[in-house]
């Protein structure tokens, strides 16, 4: 009996460590902002919540303000050509080959807009694929279907595969979650650059986190680069964009932005082998 009391009392210790590690992720995960997650009737973007992806959707929405401005006119122009050079109103047509002045205005005015549209869509699609010097870099590589995340610098390496409904409780997410959250989300800090290196242990996969304006193709036997700087801290959701296979839609991706003191507390538990962000 004297000898199985140290015992019970060393289980006990491990079991409420183990309790108390679970509580501790599953608050986090409750801490930490869903950035992105749908709902319903809603439309449009994720929040934009990096730096390239703040550029992408000023660049979208100042497109989509001049297509509409065109688009109007055009519509008013051809509304006007209607009921003014109509059947009735026109019985013998105008008869002439060209109009210079209207010719010179055609041209010019398209070449204007596209010359002030590339001023700004140039400048942003050169920061999207020119990657500056990385604070953190990270591999992903997509299998079928699951992602794996290794982080070289620190050694760190393990997969991530979405959670079964049974086990979003435990892991602090809700049942809405399901389809979204896995059990091992890849963790960055807050305002650092990140690296990201793809290739495809299989087939074609794609790495895609809609609110920091990433997509990229995992492509086997290729290793392709991005990166993205996240300003909010939170959790975002993506999905593999890439049709590759029948488990294609149970393979999403949810990256944790955390700050720098619980990105360097996780990376130490993670080199232990614990991948489960369990501090903030």
């Amino acid at each position: 009996m004297a000898l199985l009391t140290p015992l019970r009392g060393l289980t006990t210790s491990a079991l409420a460590a183990v309790a108390s590690l679970t509580l501790t992720g599953a608050a986090l995960a409750e801490a930490l902002p869903k950035i992105g997650v749908p709902e319903p009737g809603k439309m449009g973007f994720q929040p934009a919540s990096s730096t390239v992806a703040v550029q992408a959707q000023a660049l979208e929405s100042m497109v989509m303000w001049i297509i509409t401005a065109i688009t109007i006119f055009v519509c008013l122009l051809m509304l006007y050509v209607i009921v003014r050079y109509n059947a009735k109103r026109n019985p013998v047509p105008s008869k002439f080959t060209h109009n210079t002045p209207i010719e010179i205005l055609w041209t010019l005015v398209p070449v204007l807009v596209l010359v002030f549209i590339g001023s700004f869509s140039l400048p942003a699609l050169f920061d999207q694929v020119e990657i500056p010097p990385a604070d953190v870099t990270v591999k992903v590589t997509g299998n079928q279907w699951y992602w794996s995340y290794a982080y070289p610098d620190a050694e760190v390496a393990f997969d991530s595969v979405m959670l079964d409904k049974k086990d979003l409780a435990a892991a602090g997410y809700a049942e809405s979650d399901y389809l979204l959250a896995v059990d091992n989300a890849m963790v960055v800090p807050v305002n650092k650059v990140i690296k990201v290196e793809m290739t495809g242990a299989d087939v074609i996969h794609a790495w895609a986190v809609p609110a920091f304006a990433v997509m990229h193709s995992a492509v086997p036997g290729r290793l392709g680069e991005t990166w993205f700087k996240a300003t909010q801290e939170g959790i975002y959701f993506g999905q593999c964009t890439a049709l590759c296979g029948q488990g294609h839609a149970y393979m999403p991706i949810a990256v944790k932005v955390v700050s720098d003191a619980a990105y360097a507390t996780w990376l130490e538990q993670a080199k232990g082998g614990n991948y489960v962000l369990a501090s903030n």
